[in-house]
């Protein structure tokens, strides 16, 4: 348990700074870094596949046809999400992104609501009526929807539904995406040295460093929280999960000086929703154990 809770604090914290290691390549196109984060994170999962001797699933997937097709649009999803998050950390957009992940949450419980039949109990309602009610202040304040939070909060929720109902592993899943999107990300990379454009072939040797480390940057969570996953309980990695949108938060206001105050009510009505909704969900669980006891 304790391990499992070590493993999951780590996974939400590497997520909560990597402003920072895309700050770090703020010169670089965030296409160009998307691409290098696909073809590292298929050379990194393939290595560790070929480490750990797991690579017979590869074959089993020609009997599979619909795996196959939800990990083409898992795999869709996951490099819109990347790009979108990319962009708006280099932009400065950090405060922005954030929202994204405090609603996730929410949002997971509508797509299990609408594509899962599962049923919404009274707080669950409440707490997604109040966090509508935060977007709309926030839409309201800024006079446009804040559509960085919404798209990635949507296509990390869709990415979740995917591999829900996927019966990959995460390093097999991870793989299968990247090898799917790796054809397209490397037939760019290469247009963009023979076009002269690539911040890779004629950047510095930091700049190229940091690129080659977008694949361990991007399995290294994505490892642990799986680790992690597999000992906690689920109410605790609920609460856990809100180490990363408050860590990419405070960095977008302290470090790099995003605007917030004016658009901080709109967070605290987030905020509230979640507080309902967590402390929902661990009175719902403690009922249900103290019943099946």
């Amino acid at each position: 348990m304790n391990r499992g809770i070590a493993y999951a604090v780590a996974a939400y914290l590497l997520w909560g700074v990597f402003p920072v290691y895309f700050k770090a390549l703020q010169g670089v196109p965030a296409l160009e870094i998307l691409g290098h984060r696909i073809v590292w994170s298929l050379a990194v999962c393939a290595a560790l596949l070929l480490v750990l001797r797991r690579g017979q699933w590869l074959a089993d997937l020609r009997r599979q046809p619909r795996v196959l097709a939800w990990f083409t649009a898992s795999s869709a999803l996951v490099a819109l999400n990347w790009f979108v998050y990319i962009w708006a950390v280099n932009s400065g957009r950090v405060v922005d992104a954030s929202l994204g992940y405090f609603i996730n949450p929410l949002v997971n419980v509508l797509i299990g609501s609408v594509f899962l039949r599962e049923r919404l109990r009274a707080a669950q309602w409440l707490a997604v009526a109040v966090a509508a009610a935060g977007v709309l202040w926030l839409t309201w304040q800024a006079g446009a929807v804040p559509w960085i939070g919404l798209v990635l909060a949507v296509t990390w929720g869709a990415y979740g539904l995917l591999r829900k109902t996927a019966a990959l592993g995460p390093i097999e899943g991870l793989t299968l995406e990247t090898l799917l999107l790796a054809p397209i990300a490397a037939t760019y990379l290469s247009w963009l040295v023979q076009a002269g454009h690539s911040e890779f072939a004629q950047g510095d040797p930091v700049t190229r460093l940091l690129l080659l480390a977008a694949g361990p940057v991007t399995a290294a969570p994505l490892l642990l929280f799986a680790a992690g996953a597999r000992r906690i309980q689920f109410s605790t990695l609920g609460l856990l999960q809100y180490l990363s949108p408050t860590l990419q938060l405070l960095l977008g206001v302290w470090l790099y000086g995003e605007p917030f105050a004016e658009r901080a009510p709109g967070y605290v009505l987030i905020w509230i929703a979640l507080a309902v909704f967590s402390v929902e969900g661990i009175a719902h669980g403690w009922r249900s154990r103290t019943a099946a006891r």
